[in-house]
């Protein structure tokens, strides 16, 4: 088991957010440097609202920072995370949503991040796309699997799971209508519970999506996005 504060430390590098591995790749040496913010942005959250601070919330809202942000957090609290604080019961909401949503759904950890990067993509979420492809390589997604969301490509030839995933969130996020057949496949597939897991995951994301546009969250300065032709980048 991991001790409490290393748990806390990756808690929030990894909640909706970075992977110590997403944060962790830099742009190429002549990479220019990030376009300046526009002047609503804080320098240091790379978005519309400063960071809150623990010591600027309620004493019984407190409890609910650590467990979001992590103990004896040192740097700058960006994306849903960050946002998410300035509504307390919200963040704890959504904290436990995200926990079981993420890590313990019965679809499996594969396919949470393919439902996450389907999410993400027909919002055009450059955040929530840098911070989850490489999680999504290293759960097993392949390579054709991401690229066939990432560059809206058909999906004859890839595995069923994956092609029903990405069928699944087009029609839901896209179509706003799930054909019989699409939803019987899933079930089949996933099982009841599963097939409705999908579409929490999805939205769980969609959620993260909408308050990262609404706030423009800009990715870290030196790390490199992974989504082509997103929006705030």
């Amino acid at each position: 088991m991991l001790g409490t504060k290393l748990y806390s430390s990756m808690l929030a590098l990894t909640l909706f957010g970075f992977s110590a591995h997403a944060v962790n790749a830099q742009a190429p040496q002549d990479t220019p440097l990030a376009a300046p913010l526009a002047a609503d942005h804080d320098p240091q959250t790379r978005s519309r609202i400063p960071e809150i601070k623990r010591s600027d919330m309620k004493i019984e809202d407190q409890a609910i920072y650590d467990k979001v942000a992590g103990l004896n957090r040192t740097t700058p609290l960006m994306g849903p995370q960050g946002v998410s604080l300035h509504m307390p019961k919200v963040a704890q909401a959504m904290d436990i949503l995200n926990q079981y949503l993420r890590y313990d759904s019965i679809i499996g950890r594969r396919y949470i991040e393919t439902s996450i990067l389907v999410a993400a993509r027909e919002f055009d979420q450059q955040y929530e796309w840098t911070a989850h492809e490489p999680t999504a390589l290293k759960e097993g997604a392949p390579q054709a699997v991401v690229d066939a969301i990432k560059f809206d490509r058909d999906i004859a030839g890839l595995e069923a799971k994956d092609s029903l995933i990405i069928r699944y969130g087009r029609e839901l996020l896209r179509d706003h209508h799930v054909s019989s057949a699409t939803y019987a496949e899933a079930v089949s597939l996933f099982t009841q519970q599963g097939a409705l897991e999908i579409a929490a995951v999805m939205g769980d994301y969609v959620l993260a999506a909408i308050l990262l546009t609404a706030i423009d969250q800009h990715l870290p300065a030196t790390t490199t996005p992974l989504l082509p032709d997103a929006g705030g980048e």
